[in-house]
């Protein structure tokens, strides 16, 4: 079985925001603060709407027979479209098992409407049973179905006032969580230029979903116990022979991979 345990990172979609609420004169950072403001307003909150990001990484880790890999999709000069055009490509050659956690709610609904932006083709991923007919019994759009398992929704029993973070459950776990970094500096590295702490910073998420979601198979009874070790030593392993820092750091912070 293939699996692809995946994160997006995202900015204001400033471009947009100009547009809506005419803000022509203003740059980038003054044009996302007031998006932030008229989203307190509406809301209570600085959370922007689904349609109002932007996505400027997608990592993950994809596990299939002998393979294993970390990686981000494209490069620090790919655009969104490239990105996400990537993401799809990959899902419609390799069919994986989709892993995240609160992708269900937030990252795959950001991503289908970012595909509208770009007219991003994907055929697989949205296909229902007519272009494949074993899509009509298990298909990635259906809650029900299991070509997306979001660990945050499955593991809260689909309620809202049980959920936790993702760093929450990978430190519970032993794991490293998210080292330092999180998604609300993700605006300010973007305006500073480094676009590689970032696709770091979203490795290391993709990372630490796919260290839960071995542990969920192992409870769940997909792995037995000598599986569910032998997978944990293989991304130890990798990580170890891996000369990327952001990497190490997490093989070091990681207190049991055992």
């Amino acid at each position: 079985m293939n699996v692809l345990a995946f994160d997006i990172e995202t900015v204001p979609d400033v471009k947009n925001g100009r547009r809506l609420f005419n803000l022509q004169d203003l740059d980038d950072r003054q044009v996302a603060e007031v998006m932030y403001q008229q989203r307190r307003q509406e809301s209570g909150t600085e959370f922007l709407r689904h349609d109002l990001h932007r996505v400027v990484a997608i990592s993950a880790v994809f596990r299939s027979g002998t393979r294993f890999k970390i990686g981000t999709f494209g490069d620090e000069e790919s655009s969104e479209k490239e990105l996400i055009q990537r993401f799809f490509d990959g899902i419609g050659k390799s069919f994986p098992v989709l892993v995240s956690w609160n992708g269900a709610s937030f990252d795959l609904p950001v991503l289908h409407y970012r595909s509208l932006v770009h007219g991003v083709n994907a055929l697989r991923y949205w296909d229902t049973g007519d272009f494949d007919k074993d899509f009509r019994w298990n298909n990635y759009l259906n809650r029900f179905h299991h070509r997306h398992t979001d660990l945050m929704d499955v593991l809260s029993g689909y309620q809202t006032r049980a959920t936790v973070s993702l760093d929450s459950i990978a430190t519970l776990l032993g794991l490293p969580g998210k080292l330092g970094m999180d998604g609300s500096k993700v605006w300010d590295k973007y305006l500073e230029g480094n676009i590689t702490a970032i696709r770091n910073y979203c490795e290391i998420d993709a990372l630490n979903t796919y260290l839960v979601y071995l542990r969920f198979e192992l409870v769940r009874g997909r792995l037995i116990e000598s599986e569910y070790q032998r997978e944990y030593q293989r991304v130890h392993d990798e990580l170890a022979s891996s000369d990327r820092s952001h990497l190490q750091e997490f093989l070091t912070a990681w207190v049991n991979p055992n």
